[in-house]
């Protein structure tokens, strides 16, 4: 009997990746669609360690872009991604689908929520957390609607009563309404870039038009007020993104558009709403997320850097939140600050 083998390959192309999905309980952020999303949308290679049998099936794997850009050459598992544990179960796969990729003269980042393996590699050192919120679907309806916060319960009443309605987006059209609030809220409520226009093309291209998700818009009098952009995998849902009007916060619209993600996800047999991550320090949407949430994790960064920054990394890592900060101003037309979301987003993989 042969001894196993590992193999780099393509996960956007190769049925190997696809196979090891089926076996195995991933994510969204490990579906060929989201890494093609990623691949397309920010022109980032996706490369993925994968474990063989000696029948050639595949048994482990590790998926990550390989970046070398003017910040500098790392390693990272997954950018733009929630969290990206490693499909792996024993020490051995995980040592097998990292070797040769996992080194330590390369700077690595890797997120994970559900497996304990990068955390125990003596390699990576805990770089942050944020926390991670999921509601259990696979309950009555009844049953949920009793379960979340009676806070909740009011919300969605009084958005009915203020008249909001909730539909599904149809074309590229309506992601173009969500982008704009979306852009809105980062810039003028965060001080912070949108990401690209490119990228929703992306997920509406590869993920929200195949099946693979949806885009719930809640609209006032004809007018699109709030909405969150749902990603679907396996048997959960994902809460992807999520903006509303500020000055019409009042109808209650994002928890509407929530308790609608939650019948979806009923109607349609899904096990999981989950919320994704939240900063540690996010307390509002820690509260709106803890108001429906039936389980609630930490996500964590882990790291390892060789050795220190150059003085050129150092002076462009200081660069980038200084042009952030002179691109959202109020007075920046939101034109400008959208492309330079577009150029600039890429560079905080």
């Amino acid at each position: 009997m042969e001894a196993p083998t590992t193999v780099t390959l393509d996960p956007t192309t190769d049925p190997r990746w696809d196979r090891l999905l089926a076996s195995r309980v991933g994510d969204v952020f490990h579906s060929p669609q989201w890494l093609r999303a990623l691949r397309d949308a920010y022109d980032l290679p996706v490369e993925a360690k994968v474990l063989l049998a000696d029948s050639g099936e595949p048994i482990a794997g590790f998926v990550y872009s390989p970046i070398d850009d003017i910040m500098d050459s790392r390693i990272v598992s997954l950018p733009f991604s929630d969290f990206c544990d490693p499909l792996a179960s024993t020490p051995a796969e995980w040592a097998a689908v990292t070797a040769g990729v996992l080194t330590p003269d390369r700077r690595v980042h890797v997120r994970c929520l559900h497996s304990e393996l990068p955390l125990n590699d003596p390699l990576l050192v805990p770089a942050g957390r944020a926390r991670w919120h999921a509601v259990d679907l696979a309950r009555d309806l009844d049953d949920i609607w009793q379960g979340i916060a009676s806070s909740a319960r009011r919300s969605i009443r009084k958005a009915r009563d203020e008249g909001v309605n909730v539909r599904v987006a149809e074309s590229l059209d309506d992601v173009r309404l969500f982008f704009e609030l979306h852009l809105h809220v980062r810039k003028h409520k965060y001080g912070l870039l949108a990401q690209p226009w490119p990228f929703f093309e992306c997920l509406w291209k590869h993920l929200l038009s195949e099946d693979h998700g949806r885009l719930l818009l809640a609209e006032q009098d004809g007018q699109v007020i709030g909405g969150v952009l749902l990603l679907q995998w396996g048997r959960s849902l994902y809460y992807k993104f999520n903006a509303s009007q500020p000055d019409l916060l009042g109808a209650r619209p994002n928890d509407l558009v929530i308790w609608h993600a939650i019948e979806h996800g009923v109607a349609t047999g899904l096990e999981r709403l989950d919320f994704g991550l939240s900063d540690w320090d996010q307390e509002g949407l820690l509260r709106f997320k803890r108001k429906y949430a039936t389980e609630e994790k930490t996500i964590h960064s882990l790291q390892h850097v060789p050795h220190p920054p150059s003085q050129r990394e150092v002076e462009l890592r200081n660069l980038l939140p200084r042009l952030t900060s002179l691109l959202t101003r109020p007075d920046v037309p939101d034109a400008v600050s959208e492309e330079a979301g577009n150029v600039l987003y890429r560079y905080f993989a």
